[in-house]
């Protein structure tokens, strides 16, 4: 997954031999660069992201938060460096994704169970393997509504549900959030909070989560990824370890926050650059 920014610039330029990250990390990110119209959002950026963990992703207006996951899922070209995934490339990696606006992941001309469905068949699973999986996702997110219907049938809550389901069907190393309760009613984000967290502590995938609301990112995060202005660093992780299952009354604990707190004072020091 290594892309070279100008031929003519770098081909001089040796190569640094790769640096693995520590113990523990799932995603390594070395030398990451990429320019937007001449100018650079990441420049020669590394970052170690930890396996079986949820990571938020927060920083300043424009600093690249979904083009970094996106950058990380394969969505949008890196310009140079290298990604790896356990040492593995993009390609050997199973992955899932969820995207902010559910309207326009979900495939309006298929019923909501076979989109929910579909990386399993583009894997070649057998009916009775989709069937024993539908019936664990349908029974994990204790889904009410009638997968039967068509998306567009659906309210808004239960389409990013379904899609949430989606990313998980082929129980993917890596799941990617890009701002999913951002379209979502206050009712519909504290029931998918919880079953992210569920799904979370009976699988262990590794979850990058972007948000704009601090609160979320803090109360779902294991470690809080926080960026600077661009060209975009990293500013600070900051660890969370509150247990889980989290819930109202964690909002309240010294260590929420303290750990919200200080993601605020960076993010502003951030900002005022």
């Amino acid at each position: 997954m290594t892309a070279v920014l100008n031929a003519s610039v770098v081909a001089d330029v040796p190569v640094p031999p790769f640096r693995p990250g520590p113990a523990g990390t799932h995603i390594t990110i070395r030398g990451l660069t990429k320019y937007f119209a001449g100018w650079p959002l990441y420049e020669n950026f590394d970052l170690d992201i930890p396996k079986g963990k949820i990571v938020s992703v927060f920083g300043p207006n424009g600093c690249g938060k979904s083009t970094l996951i996106n950058m990380i899922a394969g969505l949008v070209p890196i310009d140079s460096g290298e990604i790896l995934f356990d040492g593995k490339s993009l390609k050997d990696t199973k992955i899932g994704y969820v995207f902010q606006n559910y309207r326009e992941a979900m495939f309006p001309w298929m019923r909501t169970i076979d989109n929910i469905a579909y990386p399993l068949k583009l894997e070649g699973k057998s009916k009775a393997e989709v069937d024993r999986r539908m019936a664990e996702l349908v029974a994990s997110f204790d889904v009410k509504f009638d997968l039967n219907r068509y998306p567009y049938e659906l309210s808004g809550g239960q389409q990013q549900t379904a899609s949430i389901m989606r990313a998980l069907a082929p129980k993917p190393e890596v799941l990617f959030l890009d701002e999913p309760f951002s379209a979502l009613d206050f009712e519909m984000t504290l029931f998918i909070r919880e079953k992210l967290q569920e799904v979370f502590m009976q699988t262990g995938t590794t979850m990058l989560l972007v948000s704009h609301d601090l609160e979320e990112a803090v109360y779902l995060a294991d470690q809080v990824l926080l960026l600077t202005k661009r060209p975009t660093k990293v500013a600070e992780i900051l660890p969370y370890n509150d247990p889980r299952p989290r819930t109202v009354e964690t909002l309240s604990e010294p260590s929420f926050i303290r750990t919200k707190k200080q993601s605020l004072e960076i993010f502003q020091r951030e900002v005022r650059r």
